[in-house]
């Protein structure tokens, strides 16, 4: 070739359109929820059995015979899969609670929800200690769930004139006091020996938002009977409003019920 001919280089060919991410088939997503599932599992018999209520990532990847870049890939890190165990966990509380009888007196249920609560923490203490016990980091969903099916009894209360402040008000003093006797009761059970415990704070912290004895007086005055027309809305709906009649009623009562 000569040193004065120009070299030429052969053209690249065309790519063509950038090939679409490759989707997991059906049976690839079956078997992810599957090990998840296995996971979840094993994570629940390592911390069942754990003295200080944690779990290696290693020891519950060999119980569920799987690798650990497994794990990491399904739940992200240790705390994603401690939150899934934690949310799997209160999937199960809130079935129990369905499973509750719901009988003509809210109070007593009331009451009932309590007992059952710590009967729940006692029965499962590391997964109680999982769920309901301050971690860095750890999801609210617990939390959340749990303040709102309480809500919804304390809403029954406030229907019938026994709530002496909204069920907000009421399940956020209730349910810290609960968890709180209920991880005391895990964590020092002989220091926390009494066997009438949670009955008398129950009743002690009861007593800060229940007047029964007062229920008939109380639907008497202007801030009662608005909180209990407003509770008697949220379980029953009206046709006899349009939505946004509803919404405003509703801002007008919770104003009456905030008034001093």
């Amino acid at each position: 070739m000569s040193t004065t001919q120009r070299f030429r280089p052969e053209p690249v060919p065309d790519p063509g359109p950038p090939a679409r991410p490759r989707r997991r088939s059906a049976a690839g997503l079956a078997g992810d929820a599957d090990l998840r599932a296995a996971l979840i599992a094993a994570a629940e018999r390592q911390l069942a059995g754990s003295a200080d209520a944690d779990v290696a990532t290693r020891a519950v990847c060999q119980e569920a015979g799987v690798t650990q870049p497994v794990l990491y890939r399904l739940f992200g890190d240790k705390q994603g899969l401690l939150d899934a165990v934690s949310e799997a966990a209160l999937e199960r509380y809130a079935q129990r609670k369905s499973g509750l009888e719901v009988t003509d007196d809210p109070v007593a249920d009331l009451r009932t929800g309590w007992d059952d609560h710590t009967a729940f923490a006692l029965e499962n203490p590391a997964l109680y200690r999982l769920m309901f016990a301050p971690r860095p980091g750890s999801s609210a969903t617990v939390h959340e769930r749990t303040l709102t099916l309480l809500e919804a009894t304390l809403t029954r209360c406030a229907a019938v004139g026994a709530l002496t402040t909204t069920p907000r008000l009421a399940a956020q003093l209730i349910l810290p006091a609960n968890t709180g006797l209920a991880l005391a009761l895990i964590a020092r059970p002989a220091l926390f020996d009494d066997p009438d415990l949670s009955r008398r704070t129950r009743e002690a912290v009861f007593a800060a938002v229940l007047d029964e004895a007062g229920a008939a007086a109380r639907t008497r005055s202007v801030r009662g009977a608005a909180r209990q027309l407003h509770a008697q809305l949220r379980l029953e709906s009206t046709t006899a409003l349009e939505p946004a009649e509803v919404a405003l009623l509703e801002r007008w009562l919770e104003r009456l019920d905030a008034a001093r």
